[in-house]
């Protein structure tokens, strides 16, 4: 989540951000290896609020996403038709006081083998921030507090412990929240996580026995080993240089990953060795991309249109092998 409108200084930050990437990586005209065939298959409504800023793969080939500014947790089917499942209660204040951004948005989003969607509301008030499920057919319902001080943002689930990990990008912390509910416990404080102006820890995968995440604010991609007794290990920074990095996503090929940044409009290839690469750009339609998933050989990307204000989008792409 690289955010937002709501203030100018947020704004020259951004644009900042832009500036130092298009120094750092090497820009493309258009889809690069190993993408290809990119293009915009689903035009969203901005009016509506429908900015995409997390997404999880649903079994059939269909999303299921968080709209941030509309509150609201959707589903994409393979045919681009926008299904909203829920629409979460806004805070009695407006979402004023919600941490850095100054408005309420539904952020990171899972889902389990039995359908159940479990996501992320930050609001800046204790009644409504932290994590939310959706069983199908159901309604939301709040099953773990988060601080209202913080700003919960990435979220993965561990389908063999039942642990939900969850970044705040704001208190720099790694929580962890049954997937049951109930008292979350702060996992990880490691410095590595913590904002420098802006927002730190970001976007959260697990693989192979660790917890993989991003730094925003650090331009860095992060992995923490989940020790035998459920502890977290030693932080390593795995790669650097990504400057306005948000979410990400493994490929498949070992622990090769796509990562979304931002502002620069930009989806970057990072290899095991932390080097990367530009491989989708502006050019492809991206608009301030929020997250990535992949699904064989299919590359999915959400734009939630943030600064550009255009044009939020899903553009999908082919992944070579």
């Amino acid at each position: 989540m690289y955010k937002k409108l709501s203030k100018s200084a947020v704004l020259s930050t951004v644009v900042a951000a832009a500036a130092m990437t298009a120094v750092s990586l090497t820009p493309a005209s258009a889809a690069s290896a190993p993408l290809c065939g990119a293009r915009i298959a689903v035009h969203f409504d901005l009016a509506a609020g429908q900015t995409p800023e997390n997404v999880a793969l649903v079994p059939g080939g269909a999303l299921a996403v968080t709209f941030a500014k509309g509150r609201q947790i959707a589903e994409v089917s393979p045919k681009g038709a926008v299904r909203v499942l829920a629409t979460l209660p806004e805070p009695a204040d407006g979402g004023v006081h919600t941490p850095a951004l100054g408005f309420p948005l539904t952020v990171g989003i899972t889902r389990a083998a039995d359908g159940t969607l479990y996501f992320l509301y930050a609001t800046g008030t204790s009644d409504l921030t932290g994590v939310w499920r959706l069983r199908p057919g159901g309604r939301p319902e709040r099953i773990a507090s988060l601080p209202a001080t913080g700003l919960p943002n990435g979220l993965a689930l561990d389908p063999v412990t039942g642990m939900l990990y969850v970044s705040d990008s704001v208190l720099g912390t790694i929580w962890r929240v049954p997937r049951t509910g109930g008292t979350p416990t702060a996992w990880s404080t490691a410095p590595e996580l913590a904002a420098e102006g802006f927002l730190g820890v970001n976007g959260l995968r697990l693989r192979d026995g660790s917890v993989w995440a991003t730094n925003l604010d650090k331009g860095t991609v992060l992995r923490i080993p989940i020790r035998r007794d459920g502890s977290a290990g030693e932080t390593r920074t795995v790669a650097t240089g990504l400057t306005g990095i948000d979410d990400f996503a493994f490929t498949g090929n070992g622990n090769q990953l796509l990562a979304t940044l931002d502002a620069p409009n930009e989806v970057v290839l990072v290899q095991p060795d932390g080097s990367h690469s530009t491989v989708l750009t502006a050019a492809d339609g991206l608009q301030n991309p929020t997250s990535v998933a992949v699904r064989g050989d299919t590359v999915y990307v959400l734009s939630a249109a943030y600064v550009t204000a255009e044009d939020p989008n899903l553009t999908v792409a082919h992944l070579g092998r």
